[in-house]
């Protein structure tokens, strides 16, 4: 039971680094698509192209599950190539789908996270349930065999007297 909480205690470590760096990317890359949704829908495209968010949301486009059309299209308006004028709206809309599904990500991410954390717990609890109604079995039988140690000690002890009595009464009769 001790080796089973040793292991699910490890493997939880693992799935919390893992979540929290997964949970630490959309976070990151959700900000980076809050700030650029804004600067596009006011028009301000080129002054945000100039941005760290901007190089987020590229880096971001690469990696994004979406069709061809959607990636191009983002890729050559955060490229900045110049001659470039898709309708604001198509990207804003591009840009409005990915920031659902991160956040979607990020949502189920957090409730596969804390379901791991329940069933954790209640492994460790029963568990230690376990462990806890193991000793007690193991210090009742330990006391067991103390109390029959005891008892065989003595029993020896009287058997030994008994063969010293008839030992002595046997080498001298008593006259009654």
């Amino acid at each position: 039971a001790k080796e089973a909480i040793a292991k699910a205690t490890a493997l939880r470590e693992k799935e919390a680094t893992a979540f929290a760096k997964e949970s630490g990317d959309l976070k990151t890359n959700l900000d980076a698509l809050a700030k650029a949704i804004p600067a596009i829908e006011k028009g301000m495209g080129s002054a945000f192209l100039q941005t760290t968010s901007a190089a987020a949301v590229r880096d971001l486009s690469v990696s994004m599950d979406m069709s061809n059309v959607d990636r191009q299209m983002l890729a050559a308006f955060l490229s900045g190539k110049s001659g470039y004028a898709p309708a604001s709206g198509e990207i804003v809309g591009i840009l409005k789908t990915m920031e659902d599904e991160m956040a979607a990500s990020l949502a189920e991410a957090k409730e596969n996270e804390a379901s791991a954390i329940a069933a954790f717990e209640e492994l460790k609890a029963a568990k230690t349930k376990e462990i806890n109604a193991l000793q007690a079995s193991i210090e009742s039988k330990m006391t067991r065999v103390g109390d029959l140690a005891v008892k065989t000690a003595e029993m020896e002890n009287d058997l030994e007297d008994t063969r010293e009595d008839r030992k002595s009464t046997r080498l001298n009769p008593v006259t009654q």
